[in-house]
């Protein structure tokens, strides 16, 4: 099989460990950097431009696309997809999935279980916003923040209203979350591929930091996931129309609660965590799935 993986960089460990469990299962294998693509859009015969040549026929990629990067990337897969390439997971997919508000909306719709969550741009009514999701303390984040940049937790009603009147002051839209405190500043990491969590992970946030980002400091062990947790995961990540994705949760009192559903999920942490090679699992699904054809965007949303 003839295997793309779009990435800005080579080097990187998630990239690296995909360019070699494709080859160790005897594909050939290319990383191409998204950004330096460009395309002829055209009916009769669609084409992706790299490095000023036409790049060969491939049967599947793997999109690895910056959030910062989501337009653009997103453009070169749908021209892949516009070719007849197998796509690891589908533009609209990554698309829907970056969209927060997007993907708490579809993931509400389906009934899958999330913290309580109010969403303002300029609403000049603070005291009802942080009413709708039960008082203080709230998380509040930027609406376009990732990586836990631009989150923050208000432990009282005064802190919130600040925090909300100084978001306010940047144009920005936010959204404000009900704190489960019983998570104790603990997240699960659920790796997704082909409709089955091949790997999970627990992270457990710096001290004095309720994020668990390991990008923040952030530690991570192997976990065993409850049978609820894994059957959320999954309708979470098939919700988003994603074949693969890490989907985070929080253990609360009323059960899984789902935080994020990532289409670029890093390999790092969850293959020493876990033990399992995630990487490898990617290939053989990707390689099954291109065989059969077997990909189809069918949210409605």
């Amino acid at each position: 099989m003839k295997l793309a993986i779009l990435s800005q960089d080579s080097s990187l460990y998630s990239t690296r460990r995909l360019e070699e469990a494709a080859e160790g299962q005897g594909h050939d294998v290319k990383v191409i950097n998204y950004l330096r693509c460009y395309m002829n859009i055209t009916s009769h015969k669609p084409a992706v431009f790299y490095n000023g040549q036409p790049l060969e026929r491939f049967d599947a990629v793997i999109p690895r696309i910056a959030a910062s990067k989501t337009f653009y990337g997103t453009a070169v897969v749908r021209q892949f997809e516009v070719m007849g390439v197998f796509s690891a997971n589908e533009s609209q997919a990554i698309s829907r999935s970056r969209d927060k508000l997007r993907c708490l909306q579809i993931l509400a719709r389906d009934g899958i279980g999330l913290p309580v969550t109010g969403f303002a741009h300029a609403t000049q009514d603070i005291q009802g916003l942080l009413e709708s999701v039960g008082g203080a303390p709230v998380v509040i984040k930027l609406l376009e923040g990732t990586q836990g940049i631009g989150v923050v937790l208000a432990e009282t009603h005064q802190a919130a209203k600040s925090v909300i009147e100084a978001f306010r002051q940047l144009d920005a839209n936010i959204l404000v979350q009900e704190f489960i405190k019983e998570a104790a500043g603990i997240d699960l990491r659920c790796f997704v591929v082909g409709g089955k969590v091949v790997a999970s992970m627990k992270r457990q946030g710096a001290e004095g930091d309720f994020r668990s980002n390991l990008h923040r400091g952030g530690k991570a062990d192997n976990v065993k996931l409850t049978p609820e947790e894994r059957t959320t995961a999954i309708r979470a990540a098939k919700s988003m129309g994603l074949k693969v994705a890490g989907v985070d949760l929080l253990r609360s009192n009323h059960g899984p609660v789902v935080m994020e559903v990532n289409s670029s999920p890093g390999l790092e942490g969850i293959e020493k965590a876990s033990g399992v090679d995630v990487a490898g699992k990617i290939i053989e699904f990707v390689a099954k799935s291109a065989t059969t054809g077997s990909t189809k965007d069918r949210i409605q949303y």
